[in-house]
């Protein structure tokens, strides 16, 4: 964790409550600028405000009393009802399902969002780095197999052509 208590997550005048509001900000901002390059449902700004208000929950659990509220349930109620704006970029359309990438890296942005809310600032940025990196890398190699299947398509058509000729 960074200096500084949780409850100074909560302080504009303290330097955690910047860091947090930063990192959320750069994090969904990150990730937010991939979805938005795709086109995809949630872009930039939903995915800031997704990792934001996140944190802003979970930093508001972890600063009650521990012998009033139990900050457990925060973030158990977060998860749970981040699957319901997830759920609401899923669509089905002539037998095809589109949108659980796009509700998953929604969980994700939930995720970090929790992570800086409990002050696991590095690990955040490190693991936003890494979801980047998967919804960047898996495209580039869905690519690489696509144009591999389409040189085998191509490669079987000009031997049937040759065949016939």
């Amino acid at each position: 964790m960074i200096a500084g208590s949780l409850a100074d997550a909560l302080n504009p005048e303290s330097r955690t409550f910047w860091l947090h509001l930063g990192t959320a900000v750069l994090c969904g901002g990150l990730i937010g600028i991939e979805r938005q390059l795709r086109g995809k449902a949630a872009g930039i700004r939903t995915s800031i405000l997704i990792c934001l208000g996140t944190a802003i929950f979970v930093s508001l659990g972890a600063s009650l009393p521990a012998n009033e509220a139990d900050p457990t349930r925060v973030l158990a109620q977060v998860v749970s009802g981040i699957g319901f704006l997830g759920g609401g970029v899923i669509l089905a359309r002539e037998g095809l399902i589109t949108g659980v990438t796009s509700a998953a890296v929604i969980w994700v942005l939930a995720a970090l969002g929790a992570m800086i809310g409990l002050g696991h600032l590095v690990a955040t940025l490190v693991l936003t780095l890494a979801t980047l990196g998967i919804l960047i890398g898996v495209e580039l190699l869905e690519g690489a197999f696509r144009r591999l299947k389409q040189g085998a398509t191509d490669r079987e058509l000009a031997s049937i052509e040759l065949e016939q000729g």
